[in-house]
């Protein structure tokens, strides 16, 4: 199967590693069609597009669910220290990670990817600038001191 990529925001960042936008359950299906056994998201269950009972869907696709509330103004590094648990729980299997947009979610995997699986800054920082440049909180989340200052902003578009 090819990957789904009419899922909002959908990226590729390796043979295990997938995020997107919030899927609908059909597109849960999909990915688990892909042999994706777990999927970690880190949106809030009360935003009106997220799915109603998500963990349910999920464990009824025999695959297994962590969810990490993050609210966008606040992500923590206990946030984050919990997603590089969840990963390392995870190991080497396929896991589909994902946000309402796939924004607080590219910047979690630009910083896993970075520091914990010593992808370069620039490569990582590609991938996550396709779908926005952070400033703010995010910015400081991610360690971008020079974007704090600054608003969030569109993606980085490759010529």
């Amino acid at each position: 199967m090819s990957d789904p990529t009419h899922i909002r925001n959908w990226h590729r960042l390796g043979d295990r590693l997938t995020t997107s936008g919030q899927p609908t359950e059909d597109e849960l299906e999909q990915i688990k069609a892909l042999g994706v056994m777990h999927i970690i998201n880190l949106a809030l269950h009360s935003h009106e597009d997220a799915l109603s009972n998500e963990a349910a869907t999920v464990s009824d696709l025999d695959m297994n669910y962590v969810h990490i509330p993050v609210e966008f103004e606040h992500p923590t590094q206990a946030h984050y220290a919990q997603f590089c648990k969840a990963m390392a729980d995870i190991g080497e299997e396929p896991v589909h990670v994902h946000c309402i947009v796939n924004a607080r979610v590219s910047a979690f995997v630009y910083r896993y990817r970075r520091d914990v699986l010593g992808v370069k800054d620039d490569e990582a920082r590609a991938a996550m600038e396709k779908i926005w440049r952070p400033g703010g909180v995010w910015a400081k989340f991610i360690g971008d001191l020079e974007a704090e200052h600054l608003p969030h902003r569109p993606p980085r578009r490759s010529d």
